[in-house]
Order: C-alpha cells, then structure tokens, then sequence
C-alpha cells in the first residue's frame, strides 16, 4: 500500500486543523480539498462576485499543487459547486481560463448551501 502525505502551504488558507488537510499526496496523484474564495494572508472571503471568486478558489488550487510539487496543468478531475445555477455561466468564463489545452473531467452541482455562506467550492485530483 503507498503511503499518504498530507499537502501544507501557507499560500493557501489553513485548513480546519484536525479536521481535514489541503491536500493528500498518494499513488502518484493529489487529491486536493475544497477551495473557497478567502485570501490565504487576511483569512477572510474575497470581495467580489462569482467571478473573482472562481479566480481566488483556483489561486488556492493552484498554491496547493505547486507545494504537492503538480500544477494546474495535471490536474485530471474537478468538481464544482456552486450556490446558484444563475452563475454557471459567469464561472465557467472564469473557469475556462484555466487547467491547459487538455481540459480535466468536470463535474459542477448546486449545493443549498457552501461553508461560510460563498457562491463556490472547487476541488480537484492532479498527477504529480
């Protein structure tokens, strides 16, 4: 069985300690929690609409990959959520920016309701 190393990097917001990690490095990919919208320094949720906070959700995947030692571009699987459907579109501008020319798997959902009341949570499985 191949050993599970947990992700840490102060590029990204802590995570809830004892409760769950940025990120789990095994069998030669990252699976990496969810991502909301809050600055890594101030800890606080990002002004903005669900534009800016897609960008701030990836920026987190983003820094958290780079310490598991993958990037963006290897990432294989992404899930979405988001609190309301009326946002698809706006996000998926967003969205579009970024992961490569190979895109990863998708899934996006609706949820009643996201921790700290945000309008996204992104997460993703990367190769490294």
């Amino acid at each position: 069985m191949s050993e599970k190393v947990a992700v840490l990097t102060d590029k990204a917001p802590k995570p809830l300690a004892s409760i769950y990690s940025q990120a789990i490095k095994a069998n030669g990919f990252v699976f990496v929690s969810g991502a909301v919208p809050m600055d890594a320094e101030t800890m606080k949720i990002v002004d903005g609409d669900i534009k800016v906070h897609t960008h701030q959700c990836i920026k987190n995947l983003a820094a958290i990959l780079e310490a598991s030692g993958s990037d963006i571009n290897k990432v294989v699987k992404v899930n979405v959520f988001i609190a309301n459907m009326d946002d698809f579109a706006a996000m998926n501008e967003v969205y579009s920016q970024y992961w490569g020319d190979v895109k990863p798997c998708r899934t996006c959902v609706a949820v009643k309701t996201l921790p700290l009341n945000v309008d996204v949570e992104i997460e993703c499985t990367a190769t490294y």
